[in-house]
C-alpha cells in the first residue's frame, strides 16, 4: 500500500544515523573523538575493534554519505560532520541552560522560523 509524501520524509533513514553498536557507529564514535586527526585503517580497526575486512567497505559507504573524508591512506571525520555534532551540542546546552532557569522553549515559535533543509534544494 503506497504512504503519503510526508509520511515518506518521516521515516528515519538508517544510512543517515548509525546505531552505535554497528560498524559504522563505532567508526564515527572513534572519529569524532578525535576531530583534528587522521588515521590509517590499521589505526581505526586497532581503536575501534571493527575487523580490516569491514573497516574497508564501512569507510566507503560512510564517505559517501559525507560522514568522513579520505586522503591518501588516511581517514577523518568530515568538517560537515564535525560542524552537525557541534551544533547539536550547542542546541542541547541552549535548551538545558533555560531549563535550568525554569524556563520551558517554546518550541512552535522556533519552529516558526526555523528553515527546512528540504527547502534549501530548491
Amino acid at each position: 500500500m503506497p504512504i503519503s509524501a510526508d509520511r515518506f520524509e518521516n521515516i528515519p533513514d538508517d544510512g543517515d544515523t548509525p546505531s552505535p553498536e554497528t560498524n559504522a557507529g563505532a567508526i564515527l564514535a572513534f572519529l569524532r573523538d578525535n576531530p583534528g586527526k587522521a588515521f590509517t585503517r590499521s589505526e581505526i580497526a586497532a581503536e575501534t575493534d571493527v575487523t580490516e575486512g569491514s573497516l574497508g567497505p564501512t569507510l566507503v559507504r560512510l564517505r559517501e554519505r559525507g560522514r568522513v573524508d579520505h586522503r591518501g591512506n588516511y581517514w577523518r571525520v568530515s568538517d560537515h560532520e564535525a560542524s552537525v555534532d557541534t551544533a547539536t551540542t550547542h542546541a542541547a546546552a541552549t535548551i538545558a541552560a533555560h531549563e535550568d532557569d525554569g524556563e520551558t522553549p517554546d518550541y512552535d515559535e522556533w519552529q516558526e522560523h526555523a528553515i527546512d533543509p528540504r527547502d534549501l534544494d530548491e
